[in-house]
């Protein structure tokens, strides 16, 4: 026969028991401890943003807020009597079999600490990775996410980052534009260096400090070869880039400079001389 509980009894049992106390501890510390979490890293985001850049701060804030939530979740089940150090050996145990099975990942995001530190880039960077240029989107916790000129979006893994080479275009306020061109071998070097230096000088959007660049780079196999190199602010690169070529075919248009087609000039040799072949003791020449 079951017995009979009476539910007054089973109140004064709890209350007398050291329930009621864990329990309002863990109540107390989930009430105070979750929003300060909250709220400490979003104030760390400011800190770590004006020290880290906008997506690395962000990214160091994330990384805390969770740290934070699982000290307070610790904490809390602590006051009902968890066995942390069984916990914590069964997640040890856990975490070196979810280990060997997740080395990529796990490399992807010690690599992303280390781009957030040594902070190579920033969101809006260009940057040039492993064959792939475009605009830095988002620094996340695994992969860069960046966004090409023709409007893709391209995932490239931390690791990736740290192991290849990583040119960040836009880093500097300014940038030089190269623009090679050959001229015909009759036109004077000195002629045409001074136009291509008149075209850098008179271009709204070239600097004068750093200076045009005009340097005669040698031979060809049909023009002489020049290039020009013109420096402006990074926001005036493609308009540069594409301008010069066309100012420079107008001033040698109008200065009657000639830029040459690919051509070959052929020289007759000396005649050859018919090789005598012995066919059975009758020698012939191959002419014959």
């Amino acid at each position: 026969m079951i017995p009979k509980l009476d539910p007054k009894d089973l109140w004064i049992s709890f209350m007398e028991s050291d329930t009621p106390g864990h329990l309002m501890r863990a109540v107390f510390i989930a009430l105070v401890g979750l929003p300060l979490v909250a709220l400490g890293s979003r104030v760390l985001a400011r800190i770590l943003r004006a020290r880290f850049g906008d997506q690395g701060g962000r990214l160091l804030a994330r990384i805390l807020r969770y740290a934070g939530f699982i000290i307070v979740c610790v904490t809390i089940l602590q006051q009902f009597g968890f066995n942390l150090a069984a916990v914590l050996g069964a997640a040890g145990v856990a975490g070196v079999a979810i280990g060997f099975a997740s080395q990529t990942s796990l490399s992807n995001l010690i690599s992303g600490l280390f781009i957030v530190g040594e902070r190579p880039f920033e969101k809006g960077d260009v940057v040039e990775i492993a064959g792939i240029t475009g605009i830095v989107e988002e620094i996340g916790l695994m992969a860069l996410t960046v966004r090409t000129f023709d409007n893709r979006s391209v995932r490239i893994p931390n690791e990736t980052l740290v192991k290849t080479n990583v040119t960040t275009v836009t880093r500097y306020p300014i940038r030089r534009v190269d623009t090679e061109v050959g001229v015909a071998y009759d036109e004077s070097i000195a002629k045409v260096m001074e136009v291509l230096r008149k075209v850098a000088e008179d271009h709204p959007h070239v600097l004068d400090e750093p200076a045009p660049l005009v340097v005669f780079t040698g031979f060809g196999d049909s023009s002489l070869n020049f290039l020009l190199g013109t420096w402006g602010v990074k926001e005036d690169y493609l308009t540069v880039k594409n301008e010069i070529p066309l100012k420079i075919k107008e001033a040698f248009d109008r200065e009657g400079i000639e830029i040459p087609f690919p051509h070959l000039v052929l020289a007759s040799g000396k005649a050859m001389q018919a090789i005598p072949v012995d066919m059975g003791g009758v020698l012939k020449t191959e002419a014959e």
